[in-house]
């Protein structure tokens, strides 16, 4: 059981896995879809005019769309809403650099995600059963979300990501600069359950696998 003091080290990225690997190395969800528009309104059907045994409709009504609930982040005084969920794009299904850059730049979208909204069940489906660095992140997050507690912050943006592909090899790798914001965790609105994380901008390296199932991130670690 991960012990409340140490919560924020377990949701630090910029960490080096325990996997052991050849080199320096560093899923479907529920909710967050389109709303839905309300039901077409059906022709209603006038009565019969007098003596001219035959019936007219009135125009349909026109139905009107949803505005789509707006998104707010996590404060001090509560939980994000309406965190839009990542929509994976049709490239990061294909096993070529491209795609491997579009899936990798995908999972931290997931990952984002889950530091938002606690969920976590996005970013474990794209994570490999023995990446052990992924498993330890949902683990701090789900820590950080028990019961009334809330993240805010944390939020996590990919502006450059490098695959080095080599066709036909096991597994791939991805050169990442992730910069993410602060992380604060609140047990009730105004009060930290301790002290903030500090943004951070670090350079990591992830190690992608493809099969069947599509990508999938196996080990994830710092670049010193």
């Amino acid at each position: 059981m991960t012990s409340r003091t140490c919560i924020s080290e377990r949701l630090r990225l910029p960490v080096i896995s325990a996997v052991t690997v050849s080199v320096l190395a560093l899923a479907g969800c529920s909710g967050g879809g389109d709303p839905q528009t309300g039901p077409t309104a059906t022709a209603v059907a006038s009565p019969a005019a007098s003596g001219s045994g035959s019936a007219s409709a009135t125009p349909s009504a026109t139905p009107s769309a949803k505005p789509t609930p707006a998104y707010k982040p996590a404060d001090a005084k509560g939980r994000a809403q309406n965190v839009p969920l990542p929509a994976k794009p049709a490239l990061a299904d294909k096993n070529t650099k491209e795609g491997l850059e579009a899936f990798t730049k995908y999972w931290y979208q997931a990952l984002s995600y889950a530091y938002e909204t606690g969920d976590t069940s996005l970013v474990q489906s794209i994570s490999g059963p023995n990446c052990r660095f992924c498993s330890g992140l949902a683990e701090g997050l789900e820590s950080a979300w028990e019961g009334a507690q809330w993240v805010a912050g944390g939020k996590i943006e990919t502006p450059s990501v490098t695959g080095k592909y080599t066709r036909g090899a096991k597994t791939q790798q991805a050169t990442v600069q992730v910069i993410q914001k602060e992380i604060a965790i609140y047990k009730a609105p105004g009060k930290l359950l301790q002290a903030v994380t500090k943004e951070s901008n670090t350079a990591s390296q992830a190690v992608v696998s493809f099969d069947s199932k599509g990508w999938s991130i196996i080990d994830l670690g710092l670049i010193r």
